[in-house]
């Protein structure tokens, strides 16, 4: 409706240009000054028409869009798009937590492993070493001490399975 109007005094301003020209051919004096003032007020009025007209569209927009945004439809959508936010940050966060958990457990267990597999073999190299000190005066010198390296150095090497070998060896010496 306030477009129509304003288009339609641009094209009323349009008939009465036309008139200022034909009056200012027909060397009429004092009219056509009058009439142009009416044609450029009709024509700025179009225009400020059209502003006012788009300024209070905007204003309405911008207070429709704070209205909707302050309404209670809103507030309770925003408030649940944060629920499901801060759920989906919990989820990660417990992922992540039990991903940390695991990974200390595992370092836990393989360290704990690492000492109880030094326990063994610490213990199977001094059962080692009393089987040989039962049977040392069974066994040649050279014999011995070679057999006493060999404990040595696969318990340096913490090779369970070379002293496994070495003691069945000894057993069957008996």
């Amino acid at each position: 409706m306030i477009i129509r109007i304003s288009l339609l005094l641009i094209l009323a301003s349009l008939p009465v240009f036309l008139l200022v020209e034909l009056l200012l051919w027909l060397a009429i004096p004092g009219l056509p000054w009058a009439l142009t003032m009416l044609g450029s007020a009709m024509l700025l009025s179009a225009f400020a028409v059209l502003i006012i007209a788009g300024l209070l569209g905007f204003f309405k927009i911008i207070v429709r869009s704070v209205w909707d945004y302050f309404s209670s439809k809103q507030r309770v959508q925003r408030r649940l798009w944060f629920v499901q936010a801060r759920r989906d940050q919990v989820k990660r966060l417990l992922y992540f937590k039990t991903m940390q958990v695991k990974y200390f457990n595992e370092l836990n267990r393989k360290r704990l492993l690492k000492l109880n597999n030094r326990k063994h073999i610490q213990s199977l190299s001094r059962a080692i070493e009393k089987d040989l000190l039962s049977i040392k005066t069974k066994l040649p010198g050279t014999t011995y001490r070679q057999l006493q390296q060999d404990n040595a150095r696969y318990r340096n090497r913490h090779d369970i399975e070379a002293l496994l070998k070495l003691q069945q060896k000894i057993s069957t010496i008996d």
